[in-house]
């Protein structure tokens, strides 16, 4: 009953916050400027130096470590430090001498691989102002998706291989089918040991309602030009000779994934990757389809001497709609999960 009664509090501010949430939005839409509309569309692009950061969070746990002497002397050497790095970046711009670069990407990828838009400007951003010797470092995680939009990303990749640079692809979590399709074209492909890689295979599958609408009296006419304009389709009756056109395509659209696969990664055996299976890191190592099992923490902190880390991400400023709406639903969200924790607490004291 305690749980009810929790739950029925809960529902009804729920439901007191959206409505008062709405009106905001509503107020607050109107007043958008035309500025805030542009930037939406044109996005911008954010720049870090990974290095001052990853360094940062050292000192901070040294610092907690030591003793208070020890730790001041260590933040006043490490500003002297940056100082230096600082008047030797300077110098060395003057000069035309200084560390190669590595570029730090990050590739999240969906069914539609939505986030191709932003990976386009950022590799024409990096393109611009590559120097040789630089490298671009891309994490991927993706579970696959839409051939052509996962062709468009790979391709987005292939211009920084074509402009000279090295290329790293690195996966800790997934990279399958797309996101697959993407990694292969690196110079180097790295996995985390539990990372999933490969799913070298496509997939189609369509629903089919012609006998649900027949017990109901119902017909579907459908008119095409061109004999396999439609092969399979949800309303009509599907004939045996588009099942074999529609398997000809997928058939066709494998054949172009092994040989873009072939094409990067020689060293593969076609005949055993590519049944769309899957494989973790590990596995991928023994058979070709990545060159190191690591994470890309451990990649990054190892170039962190050597060379001058940079992350770029080209960003779109959301619509006031949705940021209100995302954070009336993260606060939701937050209530429900304190409730499912009280009632948990309630059972297990």
């Amino acid at each position: 009953m305690e749980f009810l009664a929790d739950l029925g509090l809960f529902v009804a501010k729920a439901v007191i916050v959206v409505v008062a949430v709405g009106a905001i939005i509503g107020l607050v839409a109107r007043a958008a400027s035309r500025g805030g509309e542009r930037e939406r569309h044109q996005g911008r692009l954010v720049v870090k130096r990974l290095n001052e950061r990853y360094r940062k969070m050292a000192l901070a746990v040294r610092s907690a470590l030591l003793p208070r002497p020890a730790a001041k002397a260590a933040e006043k050497a490490e500003r002297r430090r940056l100082k230096r790095e600082k008047k030797a970046r300077g110098s060395a711009l003057a000069t035309q001498v200084a560390k190669p670069r590595v570029f730090v990407l990050d590739f999240e990828g969906n069914l539609r691989a939505s986030a191709v838009d932003h990976l386009r400007a950022e590799i024409t951003a990096i393109v611009a102002v590559a120097r040789p010797g630089d490298e671009v470092a891309i994490k991927i995680k993706s579970p696959g998706g839409m051939v052509h939009a996962y062709g468009l990303a790979a391709s987005q990749l292939e211009r920084v291989r074509a402009a000279g640079l090295k290329l790293t692809a690195v996966v800790d979590l997934v990279a399958a089918s797309g996101g697959y399709l993407m990694a292969c074209v690196a110079d180097r492909i790295i996995a985390a040991p539990f990372a999933v890689v490969g799913s070298i295979g496509v997939v189609a599958g369509i629903p089919n309602v012609s006998r649900l609408l027949k017990r109901h009296d119902v017909d579907y006419e459908l008119l095409t030009a061109g004999e396999y304009k439609r092969t399979l389709t949800v309303f009509g009756e599907n004939t045996e000779a588009g099942r074999q056109k529609f398997q000809e395509e997928l058939d066709a659209t494998h054949g172009l994934f092994k040989a873009w696969v072939g094409r990067y990664r020689p060293q593969v055996d076609l005949a055993k990757v590519a049944t769309g299976e899957h494989w973790y890191g590990t596995q991928a190592l023994e058979l070709g389809l990545v060159d190191e099992v690591r994470t890309s923490d451990d990649y990054l902190m190892s170039k962190l001497d050597e060379a001058e880390l940079v992350s770029v991400e080209h960003k779109l400023r959301k619509p006031l709609l949705e940021r209100l709406s995302r954070t009336a639903e993260a606060s939701v969200d937050r209530g429900v999960d304190r409730m499912l924790q009280r009632s948990i607490e309630s059972r297990f004291p």
